[in-house]
């Protein structure tokens, strides 16, 4: 295939969109999460600022961690496997010249698009209480940013409004509209409480609805069939395997520590047989 015959991450990204309604999305921390999710079967993945500000620096998510942080782990993520990845670029780490050379550099990294937020630069996570938003104005120019910094025209731009849970859902859907009018080409509806508002949204527009079905949030826990009814086309879990990650890794150092042996953890261990078959190692390693 010459390179203008090259598909694109971000052609990649609107494939699986139009061949999985909805389209499920995995959150990967790190390649390895990725490569496991491939081998699962999800054909997208998603990378959330809040995963890199916890699971690569040890930080909450509150707006600390840089388009650098970011660019790292997403290029870690690509360079482990062709699925799509979605990237979290909160609130564009910048102005308009910002936005515009983290949209670049995201295409650079391979990712296949990004979400922007309607947040103020000092950003809370979507789930808590307190947070503020810029005008629906100042929202429309950073998509703007984006759209006219984009090499590759097939590189999704997708809004996120937090306005749900400021300023109720009817807000919420006028303030969406008017940044589909300005070119965004997916929607990300923040701390959705009910499949009626779902459905509101989905009714609203004519491009793609993400729901972000996150634990121990404001939504609750819709199945797949449940947000398909209700018209949502992508549907993310942006940090269930991380979470239950720490989860085990606590429960094997607690282990270690009490137990002075790891007998009790085997049996819930990936093998180092199953490690090499996600890494494919035997087929690399030296004869």
């Amino acid at each position: 295939m010459s390179p203008s015959q090259t598909v694109t991450a971000g052609e990649r990204l609107w494939s699986a969109v139009d061949h999985e309604r909805p389209l499920q999305i995995a959150g990967a921390v790190n390649a390895m999460s990725a490569l496991i999710a491939e081998q699962a079967g999800f054909r997208a993945l998603y990378l959330s600022g809040s995963g890199v500000a916890s699971a690569s620096h040890g930080l909450p998510d509150l707006g600390v961690t840089t388009l650098h942080d970011v660019l790292e782990d997403a290029r870690r993520i690509t360079s482990a496997t062709e699925l799509p990845l979605l990237v979290d670029a909160d609130t564009g780490w910048g102005d308009s010249r910002m936005i515009g050379r983290a949209t670049r550099e995201l295409i650079r990294s391979g990712a296949a698009g990004l979400h922007l937020e309607d947040q103020i630069a000092e950003k809370r996570c979507g789930h808590r209480p307190g947070k503020r938003l810029v005008s629906a104005i100042e929202m429309q120019d950073r998509l703007k940013a984006a759209l006219d910094s984009r090499t590759d025209d097939r590189f999704a731009i997708m809004a996120r409004t937090d306005a749900v849970d400021v300023e109720g859902v009817d807000a919420a859907i006028d303030r969406a509209a008017r940044y589909v009018e300005t070119g965004a080409e997916m929607i990300f509806a923040e701390a959705v409480a009910s499949l009626d508002d779902y459905k509101r949204f989905t009714a609203a527009f004519g491009v793609p609805v993400l729901a972000n079905i996150t634990e121990f949030g404001k939504t609750p826990l819709f199945t797949v069939e449940q947000l398909s009814s209700a018209g949502v086309r992508l549907v993310l879990y942006p940090l269930t395997a991380f979470r239950a990650m720490n989860a085990a890794a606590r429960n094997a150092y607690e282990t270690l520590r009490r137990d002075g042996t790891q007998a009790e953890l085997i049996a819930a261990m990936q093998t180092r047989e199953e490690l090499y078959d996600v890494l494919d190692y035997h087929a690399q390693e030296p004869d």
